[in-house]
């Protein structure tokens, strides 16, 4: 671990130290929920510097927000070693019904995840908690941001604790500081967009009666409801109800629960002992850009939405897995900064994307007439009867489906997710991606990453300290190199000795370094001499 996380902090730099643009530490990270923990514990394992600040008290609460994890999220947990101990403390689901009779399936999943994990938020804060303090993480709670300046050396956040105002500086900062976000405020970005819906009602509460299932939902067009087990006999409730539509701050209690849910489901399940009841209005939002100089947005700071279709934890947490290697790679000299870039175009897209489709969802949902109901019956019908749709609809939603842009002449492959190969020896790929690095794959027998030193100006020096390799465990001949967040960078199928060498040279050169120590280029498409080709087919 770099000495600077273990043994300097804010207060051994001095104010002047700090004005000539001395470092406390390599990357500030702001608000600690899953999305900042889950970036934090990447950086930390990468062997930098990492400040979190919460305002939040050290305890985690035993409140929940998010209550599912998808599929391709479950993935990015199993390249961190995480993925077992989470499934072992949730509620795998193989199917869900929407609207009462649409049949969401994802055993169709090509993955090692192909269900739903019902499983509290704070469980997941938990494991990235205790992983990112293995790692090396500061964690400084009960601070409160109150600014940040930055300039072309790097970035300072100015905050308040009990004990007075402090400041710590690093080189990048990332607000993952949720829907109010201060940092997107001190930026001054707008987050434009519009309240989709109001008077959301939601609870936490026993039952006398167990639904069949741990994860019910419904809609009915006057209300919607959505009863989640997690653990202790706890039951998370959210729900809206046409018919008392109220502002946030007006009170919500049991009773209000227990109405929508009997118009949303047909039963309340003998609800009792609410322990938290609140009620709130959902936005659909999004900053027009990630990026602001030194500073990053990423989570509900960066996007929000609608809870349908569960996709908020899940898409702030891939927002992490894809920013936090790009940052290590500038920090460690291996990228330059415009590689960061990258983030905007990759991510916002697919932040974009979780609105455009939740915002479908809650809107079918709601729909209470009778041009309405019979859209509704054609969607079902067409999730339950037509299987390319199911497949894109349980893709979509798992996360497994997104695809990120490849440049012209890029290999089909490129940009897409890396399915979990099996590889020689019994190697899973994802079990390699823990080391942090680009795995490569090559059929086997044939030579790798170069362990020789340079031979020229256009040989990529050796990778071995950035680079995985592996072997195809079957007879296939595609060579891949897969980023250390699960995609694919690059691919080739040609056969013919001296292009497939050249090609592999290049893109080990463009990703992972060349002699001249930059790497990984801006636009994240090979250059020319790297470009997959065909020849010798």
């Amino acid at each position: 671990m770099d000495a600077m996380n273990r043994k300097t902090g804010p207060d051994d730099v001095t104010g002047a130290d700090r004005a000539r643009g001395a470092r406390d530490t390599d990357v500030i990270v702001v608000g600690a929920g899953p999305t900042g923990l889950l970036l934090a514990g990447d950086l930390a394992e990468a062997g930098l510097g990492v400040t979190l600040l919460e305002r939040r008290p050290a305890e985690i609460s035993n409140l929940t927000r998010a209550l599912v994890v998808h599929a391709r999220t479950l993935e990015q947990f199993d390249a961190r070693g995480l993925a077992d101990e989470l499934i072992a403390g949730g509620h795998p689901l193989t199917g869900l019904r929407l609207f009462g009779q649409a049949t969401i399936d994802p055993t169709q999943l090509r993955s090692r995840f192909p269900f739903v994990l019902v499983t509290p938020q704070f469980e997941v804060e938990r494991l990235l908690e205790r992983r990112a303090r293995r790692a090396g993480v500061t964690f400084r709670h009960d601070s409160e941001v109150l600014g940040l300046d930055q300039d072309a050396d790097g970035v300072t956040v100015r905050f308040r604790t009990a004990e007075g105002l402090g400041a710590v500086r690093a080189a990048y900062a990332v607000g993952t500081d949720g829907v109010r976000s201060t940092i997107r405020e001190t930026i001054g970005l707008p987050f434009p967009g519009k309240s989709v819906i109001r008077s959301l009602v939601l609870a936490d509460v026993r039952l006398a009666r167990e639904p069949d299932s741990p994860l019910t939902l419904n809609a009915t067009g006057e209300a919607f409801a959505l009863i989640a087990s997690f653990g202790g006999g706890w039951y998370r409730v959210i729900g809206w109800n046409r018919r008392r539509q109220a502002d946030d701050d007006a009170p919500a209690g049991l009773d209000e629960i227990r109405e929508l849910t009997q118009l949303a489901l047909g039963s309340d399940y003998g609800m009792h002992d609410a322990r938290w009841v609140s009620r709130i209005h959902s936005d659909e939002r999004q900053v027009p850009t990630y990026r602001v100089g030194r500073v990053f947005l990423a989570g509900d700071a960066a996007h929000v939405h609608s809870p349908a279709g569960a996709l908020g934890m899940n898409t702030g947490l891939q927002d992490a897995a894809n920013l936090s290697w790009k940052l290590a790679a500038v920090l460690r000299g291996r990228a330059a900064d415009s590689l960061l870039d990258s983030y905007q175009t990759e991510r916002h897209p697919v932040g974009k994307q979780a609105l455009r489709n939740s915002g479908a969802l809650i809107r079918l949902a709601l729909l209470n007439t009778a041009p309405g109901y019979a859209l509704r019956a054609v969607a079902v019908r067409l999730v339950n009867h037509l299987r390319p749709v199911s497949r894109r609809a349980v893709r979509t939603i798992s996360g497994l489906g997104i695809a990120y842009p490849a440049g012209p002449g890029a290999h089909p492959f490129a940009g897409r997710r890396a399915p979990d190969f099996r590889l020689a020896g019994g190697a899973r790929l994802y079990e390699l991606l823990r080391q942090g690095r680009f795995v490569l794959i090559t059929p086997a027998g044939e030579p790798g990453v170069p362990q020789a030193p340079a031979s020229g100006p256009d040989s990529p020096r050796p990778a071995d300290d950035r680079v995985v390799t592996a072997a195809w465990r079957s007879a296939r001949r595609t060579a891949l190199l897969v980023r250390p967040d699960g995609y694919i960078a690059w691919a080739t199928d040609a056969t013919a000795p001296a292009a497939r060498a050249a090609a592999l040279r290049g893109a080990l050169a463009h990703w992972t370094g060349g002699e001249d120590g930059s790497s990984i280029s801006t636009a994240l498409t090979p250059p020319a001499h790297a470009a997959d080709t065909r020849a010798g087919h």
